[in-house]
């Protein structure tokens, strides 16, 4: 996949109250051209407020949103034929069937896909007949999904994608969002599942309590959390002094179980822990050594912002 410099979403210094609620505070970031950028927080973090400031529904009470040039609250209409727009709860008629629900929004779009096409993509065509309202939740999501891609945006905006999908569903959507990358559509996602986020996104962003806490690519975010190492020793034995462990100290040794080093040197401190263990004659049973991931890093960000 390739792409610019150029940004396609643009958010600087935006601000967003409700009453004497603030749910945005200053939050600065952009989506390049033909990326998918995944937008990450627990709940009440500021993703959707953020969300619903680039699709237009609102305007920042400070700072300034620009998607594909344009701002998209004053100037909505210029940028409607040009986003995708995927939102927590679709509001469809429930008493529609899902062939009726696609055509009337193909109705509403420039130059939108066949119904039978984008019914295709997300496995509803065989339900077509079913009304909104026999739907299960999972397959409300993946009609939302089909009518967010039906007029072949250029900015595809989806808030949450997979919830409710069951794991086969998930991976398909994947599957069409990675196509529409490869066709050239940036994408902005909100999500809770960390490992789709790994999967799909080039960045991404944390955000705490309507700030921006973390950003950059998968590997940059979590390069800033440590290393782990886990293993077994026998009855007796004490670790030496070890590099790179963080705050100089030899890690946790329970009473039983195993022993966890956390490590800013992973193969530093792995390769002197295993040279130890040769030299010494340790077994060093069930051993264990990976890089921190991005559930950790969030959850360490998220940690943070509790106790701040």
């Amino acid at each position: 996949m390739t792409t610019t410099t150029s940004g396609a979403v643009e958010v600087s210094g935006v601000h967003r109250r409700y009453g004497g609620f603030e749910a945005v505070r200053g939050v600065c970031f952009e989506v390049r051209r033909g990326e998918l950028f995944a937008l990450l927080g627990t709940n009440g973090a500021g993703k959707t407020t953020t969300m619903d400031l680039v699709a237009g529904f609102g305007r920042p009470d400070a700072g300034e949103v620009r998607v594909l040039g344009h701002d998209p609250y004053r100037e909505r209409k210029v940028l409607r034929p040009r986003l995708g727009i995927m939102l927590q709860e679709g509001g469809l008629p429930p008493d529609l069937t899902v062939a009726e629900s696609a055509a009337m929004w193909a109705g509403t779009l420039t130059e939108a896909r066949p119904t039978a096409e984008v019914l295709e993509l997300v496995d509803l065509r065989h339900r077509e007949g079913v009304r909104v309202r026999q739907l299960s939740g999972g397959e409300r999501r993946r009609l939302d999904l089909a009518l967010a891609v039906m007029g072949r945006p250029e900015v595809l905006l989806l808030d949450e994608p997979t919830t409710g999908l069951d794991p086969e569903s998930r991976r398909n959507a994947w599957q069409l969002v990675r196509s529409l990358l490869a066709d050239g559509v940036t994408v902005l996602l909100t999500t809770h599942y960390l490992n789709e986020a790994q999967e799909l996104a080039d960045r991404l962003a944390i955000m705490q309590h309507g700030v921006v806490v973390a950003a950059g690519s998968t590997a940059e975010v979590v390069a800033a959390h440590p290393a782990r190492i886990t293993f077994a020793l026998p009855a007796g034995v004490t670790l030496p002094a070890l590099p790179g462990l963080r705050h100089n100290l030899p890690g946790v040794r329970p009473e039983h179980g195993p022993v966890t080093l956390r490590t800013d040197a992973l193969q530093t401190t792995l390769t002197e822990l295993l040279g130890w263990a040769r030299r010494n004659d340790v077994e060093l049973a069930g051993l264990e050594a990976r890089p921190a991931s991005l559930e950790e890093a969030f959850l360490a960000v998220a940690d943070e912002g509790a106790h701040a």
